[in-house]
């Protein structure tokens, strides 16, 4: 199993020196969350609680993930980078691939591409996005992606995207995991006919094992049984070495967590996340390994 740290509404000016401590203390990535903005009145409701509203506090940052990603990889030198998730189809996909091309490069190929459909309207209409078809270009934007990250002239002609040969260069060396996330039964279509992993959002152990076991159901019907897949899960309820154990051993394959949060010290301080980052490492990742 690999070990995640989410640095979600985390001080970006504490993330250089997190992201050291977590190269160096066994951590395999540090993941992402991504808008572009928040309006002042929304009247989207927030899918993943009970009242629809956003538990964030308004200001929360959330710094661009790719100018974040490179400077983060120019501090590592193993550290992976997750976006938890990236709002694929509120923009176009050949600038998103221009943007995560150039940080694999830069960054020997630690870039893993978790997307998302979005839940926020307004994010949307101001972007210049339709909101209501977001579901069905996310699905061509991902063929997109893959597409031009092949390198060389390609071409693509699709129902919301086309464009005649071009080239895009940089491409990455390796081809760019995709996780999907988003846990209607689209999106967990969506992970299994065209994602390469699945990003949950907040669960319990027996929460995790059923989408586990629904989303192997779903790639064997379209014929991907076989072909390489990661589950990268959050867990609410996994607090002990045989609790994570019993998650590798249903199948997840990635663990990601907050652990500044676990252990009672200030979570806004960078001391705190530093402990939290080295006590997990010593409690659970080197006993995992």
């Amino acid at each position: 199993m690999k070990f995640a740290a989410a640095l979600a509404f985390a001080d970006p000016s504490q993330f250089l020196a997190v992201a050291r401590t977590a190269d160096q203390c066994g951590w395999d990535a540090l993941a992402l969350s991504d808008h572009v903005f928040f309006p002042e009145t929304m009247n989207s409701a927030y899918p993943y609680v009970a009242t629809g509203k956003p538990f964030w506090e308004q200001a929360a940052p959330w710094p661009d993930v790719w100018v974040t990603i490179g400077a983060l990889a120019a501090v590592t030198t193993r550290l992976a980078f997750l976006t938890n998730v990236y709002v694929l189809p509120a923009r176009h996909p050949l600038h998103v691939a221009k943007a995560v091309s150039t940080a694999a490069v830069l960054s020997d190929n630690r870039v893993i591409l978790g997307i998302g459909i979005g839940w926020m309207r307004e994010e949307f209409d101001v972007l210049g996005h339709d909101f209501s078809t977001r579901g069905q270009r996310a699905d061509e934007a991902i063929v997109v992606l893959r597409t031009v990250w092949r390198g060389g002239m390609v071409e693509y002609h699709g129902q919301f995207y086309s464009f005649e040969r071009l080239l895009m260069s940089p491409a990455p060396t390796r081809p760019v995991p995709i996780w999907v996330g988003g846990e209607s039964n689209p999106a967990l279509r969506r992970a299994a006919r065209l994602g390469d992993g699945f990003i949950s959002v907040l669960h319990s152990q027996a929460e995790i094992v059923a989408l586990v076991e629904r989303l192997n159901a779903l790639r064997a019907e379209y014929g991907r049984a076989n072909a390489p897949f990661d589950f990268c899960v959050s867990c609410h309820d996994a607090n002990t070495l045989d609790d994570i154990r019993r998650l590798q051993d249903a199948g997840v394959t990635t663990l990601l967590t907050v652990p500044w949060l676990l252990y009672g010290d200030d979570p806004t301080l960078l001391d705190s996340k530093r402990r939290g980052l080295e006590r997990f490492g010593d409690d659970i990742i080197a006993k995992m390994r």
